[in-house]
């Protein structure tokens, strides 16, 4: 039997989160899994962007990321 480390139901559970420096309700969030790896490919373009921009800004405009539990809507 092979075991996926994503689980098989809606997707992943957790999500790297860059919190704002400078404004507290702002934040980047991507999925991943627990080790707080992005699936890049499955990204849409814009959130690919704004993963990458937001690893750039790491320190100047976002505090470092966070793996989170994902938020259920």
């Amino acid at each position: 039997m092979n075991k996926s480390s994503m689980p098989l139901n809606d997707g992943p559970v957790y999500e790297l989160r860059f919190q704002s420096l400078f404004d507290e309700g702002r934040a980047y969030a991507f999925p991943c899994d627990a080790h707080g790896r992005v699936d890049m490919d499955s990204l849409s373009e814009r959130a690919r962007q704004n993963y990458l921009y937001a690893r750039a800004v790491i320190g100047r405009e976002v505090a470092m990321p966070a793996v989170r539990p994902r938020a259920l809507h």
